[in-house]
């Protein structure tokens, strides 16, 4: 672990639990050092992985990604890959789950045995979070609008034979097919059913050498038997199917939203648009315009927050959560399709107009909720307390109820991305 320097022994310690280097442990340092805050501490997920860490008394731990890092991915998941092991590899999510909540509930207890520490996220609503299958069931149980999903009570899909056995039954015919642990779109497909039995998958996945591999094209599959041979190898792993929803439109590219809610208020929030069903930036989505969604919404315009924020309030111990919301085609209505313990990787973005974080970047905006108090602090405790873009304080709306991406500006150009990234990328 690297040391923060000695300053003021009455600022509050910080520790980062991240990957040395990263943009997100270096933007976090920076709203940080902006703050007139001691240097925050690294600790590495490397040196948590294999056991050799402490954790210093009296410091306030932030957890960040583990992504993005293949020789952390290769502790996590290289096992099950064996000898064919590539940090683009889509498989083996099972494998990174069970490590990373495993490692994860080993830090909490750290946290606890050490003076004075705090944890500032919950590790089990981090675990669940990186469960779509599990999330699901915690939003609808909330009332927080969902897409309907594939019933699994009876057990997990088994393959591509049960997959379309079950869809047929209940009558699906267009799904996003999502392994329960993936993230940036990883292993995800959009998956169609036509007359006559045709069928076609949309993905990032890419055959290589008889393995699955995530890059940055997506293609489209029409030959049922490769479809079944890449659902037949995402199975094991856990899959959550749900219904495709259609999309919102902006200039007639399709449209869904990240919002990031922080310290129960929704601070930030960006547009992203495509011509094809998945919209993440580094798939070749772009930003849109939140003018023109606010413009399209309308008096609907609290309602989308507040969808977002009730999303968020399921999750009480978690400060900060990046919640995709998709709206309807006529952005009167807003589905939660996941809510991600990472998703506040928006470099350049700053609050929303008007919000209780405006002017400030996502980074700035959690270490003044930490500043003001920690997690499950009120929103009024945030610079500002207004709902962003109406005018109107706080107090006058409902509050949340209730009780989960490199940027193409930031990003190097590749021809390929790491599959278990679990960055949340938007």
């Amino acid at each position: 672990m690297t040391p923060a320097p000695a300053t003021d022994p009455t600022a509050p310690r910080l520790t980062v639990l991240g990957n040395p280097g990263h943009r997100r442990v270096t933007l976090f340092a920076a709203a940080v050092r902006a703050a007139g805050l001691p240097e925050p501490a690294v600790l590495p997920w490397s040196d948590v992985l294999r056991g050799g860490y402490a954790i210093e008394p009296g410091t306030l731990l932030r957890v960040d990604s583990p992504g993005e890092d293949e020789a952390v991915d290769r502790l996590l998941r290289g096992a099950a890959l064996g000898p064919g092991y590539a940090p683009t590899r889509v498989e083996g999510t099972a494998a990174w789950y069970a490590g990373f909540t495993a490692a994860l509930a080993g830090v909490g207890r750290a946290v606890r045995a050490a003076p004075g520490a705090r944890l500032l996220a919950d590790p089990a609503e981090i675990a669940v979070m990186f469960d779509k299958r599990r999330t699901h069931r915690l939003l609808a149980g909330a009332g927080v609008p969902v897409p309907p999903a594939l019933d699994q009570s009876a057990g997990p899909v088994a393959d591509w034979a049960d997959l379309k056995g079950r869809l047929a039954a209940a009558g699906l015919r267009r799904v996003f097919v999502k392994p329960a642990h993936g993230s940036s779109a990883s292993g995800v497909l959009a998956l169609e059913f036509g007359p006559r039995g045709r069928v076609s998958a949309t993905t990032s996945v890419s055959w290589r050498d008889g393995e699955l591999h995530n890059s940055l094209r997506v293609r489209s599959y029409r030959q049922e038997d490769e479809i079944a041979a890449i659902v037949d190898r995402l199975a094991p792993d856990g899959l959550h199917v749900e219904r495709w929803i259609p999309k919102s439109a902006q200039r007639g590219r399709a449209a869904d939203l990240r919002v990031v809610v922080i310290a129960g208020r929704a601070t930030h929030l960006v547009v992203r648009t495509s011509t094809g069903p998945m919209t993440n930036l580094h798939l070749g989505g772009a930003r849109g315009d939140t003018g023109l969604v606010r413009e399209a919404a309308g008096p609907h315009w609290a309602t989308l927050l507040d969808t977002a924020e009730r999303a968020a309030a399921c999750f009480p111990g978690s400060p900060a959560a990046g919640v995709d919301v998709l709206p309807g085609a006529d952005w009167r209505r807003y589905l939660v399709g996941e809510v991600n313990a990472f998703g506040d990787l928006l470099p350049g973005l700053t609050g929303l107009p008007g919000g209780p974080a405006e002017g400030l970047d996502t980074y700035a905006a959690q270490l003044a909720a930490v500043l003001a108090g920690g997690a499950g602090l009120r929103a009024a405790d945030l610079p500002g307390a207004g709902r962003p873009g109406t005018g109107l304080p706080g107090a006058d709306l409902p509050g949340p109820a209730g009780g989960a991406g490199p940027s193409p500006d930031t990003a190097p150009p590749r021809t390929a991305v790491p599959a278990a990234g679990h960055g949340a990328t938007p």
